[in-house]
């Protein structure tokens, strides 16, 4: 008798549909190799394991809000004879993260800046790290809508707790009250608990430049640096040099 079709329901409502998708496999491969119980059961017990880490990775990867498939594999490090990989991929491997730090992603437009901080996020998302992905505009305009509808607090605390936060394109447009000081508070209240990565077109010495208030943004700004991993891109645009297949131009200096 095949208790397949009897155990498929049960296995459901227990709501353990890693087991009901592979089940009759499972079943053909014990049979076949003549696996034991326990072995036959951890088997069915793995892949229920696995099918949920895919579940929380996919739900990690949606709600991190990247844009498209920018990771470190999709990235042509071939084509950037300059670039110290091993400083990407100590930073791939997330330790910054358990450091409470941040990467500062610094280089002109185009030199891929965006792409290796959102490859750095996925490889958070990867280790079952929390990471959401905003440009400057973006998470300033999202916490101004939370203040209009009172939910400021709410939204801000769940930017603060996020285990690793991304801002791209910072500087790009000059910051305005009360702009500059809704991102101090955010990145006071990250300082030494959670890690932020943020890139910008402007030079390091550079970035104080954003801020109409100059004290707040010294503040903010010591905050940032404080310990954290620097990262330079230069040459020319990343994006000119696929169009023109020309893929030279493009270095990288590194520092902590």
């Amino acid at each position: 008798m095949n208790p397949i079709p009897e155990l498929t329901p049960l296995l459901k409502q227990l709501r353990l549909s890693g087991m009901t998708d592979s089940l009759a496999m499972r079943n053909r491969e014990a049979i076949e190799h003549q696996l034991s119980y326990p072995d036959f059961l951890a088997l069915l017990i793995q892949d229920e394991v696995a099918r949920r880490d895919q579940k929380k990775y996919a739900t990690r990867l949606r709600r991190a809000g990247f844009r498209g498939n920018k990771t470190l594999e999709s990235f042509d490090l071939n084509a950037n004879p300059n670039l110290n990989r091993a400083y990407i991929n100590e930073l791939a491997d997330c330790r910054f993260i358990e450091e409470h730090v941040a990467v500062l992603i610094a280089g002109p437009c185009g030199t891929g800046k965006s792409h290796l901080a959102q490859a750095i996020g996925h490889c958070a998302v990867k280790k079952g790290i929390d990471t959401l992905f905003f440009t400057q505009a973006k998470l300033l305009s999202n916490l101004h809508a939370a203040r209009a509808t009172n939910a400021y607090e709410k939204r801000f605390q769940a930017l603060a707790k996020v285990d690793l936060l991304i801002i791209d394109d910072f500087g790009l447009k000059p910051l305005k009250s009360p702009q500059d000081e809704d991102l101090h508070d955010l990145i006071d209240e990250r300082y030494e608990q959670k890690s932020t990565i943020i890139t910008s077109n402007l030079d390091f010495s550079e970035w104080g430049q954003a801020f109409p208030n100059k004290l707040l943004g010294a503040a903010t700004l010591d905050r940032l640096r404080h310990n954290a991993y620097r990262l330079v891109l230069e040459g020319e645009s990343y994006r000119k040099l696929r169009e023109n297949n020309d893929h030279t131009g493009l270095g990288e200096k590194s520092e902590k």
